[in-house]
């Protein structure tokens, strides 16, 4: 039984997605603000769960940045803080997949992440996962053409063993 604290400044979110009706690709970043990592046995009990301020949306262009953190998209203002809970599913070998909730807007929907790496020492928790999200499921229809219905995103997480 293991419980690990995601470190937010060696962690991060980054994403892909299309703009201008699929012509210009968008990327950028979201931070993660506090996040543990239990790790358990059996192994399917072991859990994540990640708080992610809706405001570090960043993607390069400061007046894309502020129209998408404003209430037609994240309403960072409302609804600070987007949250993931997942666990593991029950498999008999090593896992490759992380099940679980994301929640943006107050609105929760399932999302599964591929895991790609996991290693571990005595002190130290990294993983390496993606995902594609599909905005409009969280309610977030707005700029239909001019922004891509679904974003990529790629995962990379440091976390350090609870002492």
């Amino acid at each position: 039984m293991d419980d690990y604290l995601i470190d937010p400044s060696r962690s991060t979110i980054r994403f892909r997605t299309r703009a201008l009706f699929g012509l210009l690709p968008v990327r950028g970043t979201f931070m993660i603000g506090r996040g543990t990592i239990s790790i358990r046995d059996p192994l399917e009990d072991s859990s994540v769960v990640v708080q992610i301020p809706a405001g570090t949306f960043t993607s390069g262009l400061r007046m894309r940045d502020r129209h998408v953190r404003a209430a037609d998209f994240l309403d960072v203002h409302s609804h600070p803080t987007m949250s993931f809970r997942g666990r593991l599913p029950e498999q008999g070998q090593a896992p490759t997949a992380l099940h679980g909730h994301l929640t943006v807007r107050e609105v929760g929907r399932p999302l599964s992440l591929a895991l790609l790496s996991v290693t571990s020492t005595d002190t130290l928790l990294t993983a390496d996962a993606t995902a594609t999200i599909d905005r409009y499921a969280f309610g977030l229809t707005k700029g239909r053409g001019m922004a891509a219905r679904h974003l990529r995103i790629a995962i990379q997480i440091v976390a350090t063993r609870n002492t």
